[in-house]
């Protein structure tokens, strides 16, 4: 399986942007990966919509109710994904899953092999609970699923920062800030740097941050600090809310978006061929 991030020599950065599934709507959302596939856009970091996120601000929270209250739940997306995964020559989707709402009724094991099956690239599950990491991590190997770990600069422990390190097989997912999506300030580039010297020597994984990062000049400003890639989420959520709000073209909209926060290495051009 292709790697999410190539590494660059060239300054530039990898960008993985957040959506929930259902937020636009399913057939709009099909559009819109084969509109970022074709950006050259290396990841779609793609949610199951779940409820009352603590890790999540007002804008994200109600991209989830509206993609919840359209009846989207993980067999959509998995659905979604099995569809459209075969057309992509450069999108990676990493899946996030919360695993209260959307594994914790099922075996784990089960849900895994599921994931796998649909095409996605990745899984991150957002707050596994510790005992239940280990099978997580032997039901993934045994799917041959790469899994996303995660963890916060200036919170984490030595000890997570390690056993993110250990266990991260697509990429590690470094939070920038400890707080809620698209609520959080600009990072503190100084510290950051070092987190990610400290991770880079522990992983031979793309490192990728996020939270704070709305604009291209703090996706430099992150990549500048090491990062292989940076994770956009909220601001490109508000795209989406504030498109479908005004009955504006969404994949226009967040076309446009992409142009505006991608690297300037000439890389995000459109690619309509395999490669």
């Amino acid at each position: 399986m292709a790697e999410f991030f190539p590494r660059r020599g060239d300054g530039g950065y990898g960008l993985a942007l957040f959506l929930n599934a259902g937020d636009p709507p399913l057939p709009v959302l099909e559009d819109l990966v084969h509109m970022l596939d074709e950006r050259g856009v290396e990841c779609l970091e793609l949610a199951v919509p779940f409820p009352d996120s603590v890790t999540d601000g007002p804008t994200i929270r109600r991209s989830a109710r509206r993609a919840l209250d359209a009846g989207v739940e993980l067999a959509d997306v998995l659905a979604f994904v099995e569809r459209v995964r075969p057309g992509l020559h450069r999108l990676r989707i990493a899946l996030l899953a919360d695993w209260s709402h959307s594994v914790k009724p099922r075996p784990l094991a089960d849900v895994v092999g599921e994931v796998a099956g649909s095409g996605v690239d990745g899984l991150l599950l957002h707050a596994l609970p510790p005992r239940l990491r280990t099978d997580y991590h032997a039901a993934a190997a045994d799917a041959g699923l790469p899994i996303v770990t995660t963890c916060y600069h200036g919170v984490s422990s030595p000890r997570v920062l390690d056993e993110a390190a250990a266990n991260a097989s697509a990429y590690l997912y470094l939070v920038a800030h400890y707080g809620r999506s698209g609520t959080s300030a600009a990072p503190d580039l100084a510290g950051l740097a070092g987190t990610v010297a400290t991770l880079r020597e522990r992983t031979a994984v793309p490192i990728a941050v996020g939270f704070g990062v709305r604009t291209r000049q703090d996706a430099e400003s992150v990549a500048g600090c090491g990062a292989d890639a940076v994770i956009v989420g909220s601001a490109g959520v508000a795209r989406v809310e504030n498109a479908l709000s005004a009955g504006r073209d969404v994949v226009a909209d967040f076309e446009d978006f992409v142009s505006s926060i991608a690297a300037r290495d000439g890389e995000y051009t459109q690619i309509r061929t395999g490669g």
